[in-house]
């Protein structure tokens, strides 16, 4: 993360643009965020019905800052339109996290209530923040795994501190049933070849049980758990390529795939996003 550079000053125009999720799950949220952005901001409100919608009234937005009210997934597809767009530099992006699924939005550091959010879209500050961008033109805002277990467990298939899911605890109740656990269920293991900056930390030859990928500070951090080694191989770069066998992987909220190859690579800060100003 870089230095924060100032929001705008004196009159905001404003682009807000409310995801039809946000509208359905919490309209009251909703209702409260554009009342404080508009006493605040001369601001425009855009209620796309689909993504197409999304993305035509986020095309249109011209001179106006993009003010996006919704979930991670409404997060992802603006930082997704404007990296096509070749414009996430130009400017900065502000979120309003509304809706069920606002972990990225919180991990990012913006305010998950509306009445805090909505004024550090007013009153914050622009940080840069760093991108992983695949070879396919995909983007990456707070990680990947491989493989893609479903949200809610962490990189050695456990489940994470903020509660147990649904798959863990289905989980819970085999272990519970049958002891061992069948072989079955606990091999999940991967044919990969994993490269950072083109060293290789992990072959075909050594099965994988999960490679993980993050962007810390300008850096990419990864992180292979093999078979054959009781601790991870970790590496720092700006570049990551697995290759191998057909895998999934989750970036984000979102499972892509099967893969036999992608390359990741670190833009260090690449967008901007508005955050509270600190103190």
């Amino acid at each position: 993360m870089s230095a924060p550079e100032p929001a705008e000053n004196g009159a905001q125009q404003l682009l807000v643009v409310v995801d039809p999720i946000a509208r359905r799950t919490d309209g009251e949220s909703v209702r409260i965020a554009k009342d404080v952005l508009n006493a605040g901001a001369t601001a425009k409100f855009c209620l796309p019905d689909s993504p197409a919608d999304f993305a035509r009234m986020l095309a249109r937005r011209g001179t106006r800052r993009p003010v996006v009210i919704g979930d991670d997934r409404a997060l992802l597809r603006t930082v997704a339109l404007l990296h096509r767009e070749r414009d996430l530099a130009a400017g900065a992006l502000s979120l309003v996290p509304v809706g069920a699924s606002v972990d990225l939005a919180r991990s990012l550091g913006v305010p998950t209530g509306a009445v805090a959010a909505a004024r550090a879209v007013l009153d914050g500050v622009v940080r840069r923040l760093d991108l992983l961008v695949d070879d396919s033109d995909g983007v990456v805002l707070g990680g990947l795994r491989i493989p893609a277990l479903p949200p809610g467990e962490d990189g050695r298939g456990g489940e994470h501190a903020g509660g147990l899911s649904v798959w863990g605890a289905c989980r819970s109740l085999v272990r519970t049933l049958v002891k061992p656990v069948p072989q079955v269920l606990a091999v999940h293991t991967h044919r990969l070849r994993v490269e950072a900056d083109g060293v290789v930390l992990s072959d075909l030859d050594d099965p994988v049980d999960s490679v993980t990928v993050r962007s810390l500070g300008g850096r990419a951090e990864v992180v292979v758990r093999t078979r054959s080694s009781a601790e991870p191989i970790t590496a720092s770069a700006l570049s990551v390529t697995v290759s191998g066998a057909d895998f999934r992987y989750r970036a984000d909220t979102a499972v892509t795939g099967p893969v036999r190859t992608r390359t990741w690579t670190l833009r260090a800060g690449a967008w901007g996003l508005t955050l509270p100003a600190e103190g």
